[in-house]
């Protein structure tokens, strides 16, 4: 059994600093102005020998509003209510504030096991604050230091204490459901699925899949997400760029786990002036080489913007598989004139992902949300393609047959050889007389042709090119 353990207290105390600390990567944004975190954001904490989940949480504001910062708190309060363990975290700089100690009561009245956590207690300047700290009636203050990791001793106290008294439950748990199995005198057969052929073969679970949600801001993507999954797991309202990390929602689908990641919406680079969105648009692009398939969402109202052309640019560029959504899609009227025009600006601004899936959706209303999974799991079985290398060269010979390469500088080029090198995404190896003379039409060409012939549509392909002879060719020796 999985303790879990929610990091929370107001803004700029030090969560996402200790989320990172325990979890041993800087996957969650971190920087001096207040209000950083705003979804809540779940990863495997170590301390020690121990392993425990931890959530980060947006600050805690006292509001009850329908504003940004409400909606924030209903997602802490989310989160306390999953968790098995609090960290209530204070600044112990600053000292108890009235924020503070109203959080306190929210706290008391959720009945959860709370440990206080006096944060940024390195050097004197926090032994007021700690002995302050004793008002909120949690007991003795935890004095930490996210920054440094001091203090990480008694937290390994806290949590192991809950992973314990877990494996405790969970054993009394088990004793009781065996005390009330019934008794059978006679002895059964036992199926365990053998054939006369031999021992039946233990089932392999496929394997998980990283998809990630790109898209500018705005776009709905994680209202997407909240309607794949079911919940309200993600943060959501009308202001544009709510989402600023990168949020990895596990979901199940089909028997399949699922790991989709929000990000946070991409504008153009010379419209990001802040910090903090540079921040959140790194973060978003570090979440682009993570995954396997990308989602590329567009508005329906609004498709195929200029960042948006960048954006599956990019995708292609990094070699991941692409499903482009066209959200908001109950907004439109007439649905088959613009599902045509989306058809041809698609053929039109993306010539290098010929074929491309394109899913309608819904966000909203959760619609085609399957369709939307057939193209994700059809795109990533392309781009897992393999071709045998004699399959390649009968097609090569066919391909060179039909349209001989160009003759460069009065010399004619001669394609040799071609085998496959390695999928995600397909990249091939073609042996010629003099690689750098191959036209870039002529090797759009071939890639074209691989597309068609090997039934790859939409995906990135890499075509590169080598001197050398034909190993196979034994007149050339």
């Amino acid at each position: 059994m999985t303790v879990t353990v929610a990091i929370v207290g107001r803004p700029n105390v030090g969560k996402s600093t200790l989320f990172n600390r325990l979890v041993g990567r800087k996957i969650a944004l971190v920087d001096d102005t207040p209000g950083v975190t705003r979804d809540r954001r779940e990863a495997e904490g170590r301390i020690g020998d121990l392993r425990f989940k931890v959530l980060d949480t947006a600050g805690y504001e006292d509001k009850t509003d329908g504003s940004l910062e409400d909606r924030m708190r209903q997602q802490t309060e989310l989160a306390i209510r999953d968790a098995d363990v609090i960290l209530f975290m204070i600044d112990a700089r600053a000292g108890v504030t009235p924020l503070d100690e109203r959080f306190a009561q929210v706290l008391r009245r959720a009945g959860k096991d709370v440990h206080l956590i006096g944060n940024k207690a390195e050097g004197k300047a926090a032994d007021p604050g700690l002995m302050e700290a004793y008002s909120l009636g949690f007991g003795e203050p935890v004095a930490l230091s996210a920054e440094h990791g001091l203090g990480l001793a008694d937290l390994h106290a806290i949590v192991s204490k809950a992973v314990d008294a877990a494996a405790e439950k969970a054993a009394a748990e088990e004793a009781l459901a065996d005390d009330q199995m019934p008794e059978v005198d006679v002895d059964l057969p036992v199926d365990d699925g053998s054939t006369e052929e031999g021992p039946a073969k233990r089932w392999d679970p496929r394997r998980h899949l990283n998809v990630a949600i790109i898209g500018r801001p705005n776009a709905g993507k994680s209202t997407l997400v909240n309607r794949m999954v079911g919940e309200e797991r993600l943060l959501t309202g009308p202001e544009a760029g709510i989402t600023r990390d990168s949020i990895l929602v596990p979901w199940e689908y089909g028997g399949r786990v699922i790991n989709l990641v929000d990000t946070a919406g991409m504008r153009r680079k010379s419209r990001i002036e802040q910090k903090l969105e540079k921040l959140a648009v790194s973060d978003s692009l570090r979440s682009i080489q993570y995954a396997e398939v990308v989602v590329l969402l567009l508005d329906a109202q609004i498709p195929f913007e200029k960042q948006d052309l960048a954006l599956a640019d990019l995708v292609e560029r990094e070699g991941r598989a692409m499903v482009i959504a066209v959200n908001k899609w109950d907004t439109i009227e007439d649905k088959n004139a613009k599902l045509a025009e989306l058809r041809e600006q698609c053929e039109r601004y993306l010539p290098q992902l010929k074929g491309i899936p394109l899913v309608t959706v819904s966000g909203l209303q959760g619609r085609n949300i399957d369709k939307l999974m057939q193209a994700i799991f059809a795109i990533e079985a392309r781009w897992n393609s393999h071709v045998s290398t004699a399959r390649l060269n009968r097609w090569l010979s066919g391909m060179t047959e039909s349209h001989p390469p160009p003759a460069v500088s009065g010399r004619r080029l001669k394609l040799r050889y071609m085998t496959q090198a390695k999928i995600r995404p397909p990249s091939f190896i073609l042996f010629c007389s003099r690689p750098e003379a191959v036209p870039n039409a002529y090797q759009r060409y071939l890639v074209n042709g691989l597309r068609d012939a090997f039934d790859m549509p939409g995906t990135p392909i890499r075509l590169w090119l080598r001197g050398g002879k034909n190993p196979f060719d034994k007149s050339e020796k």
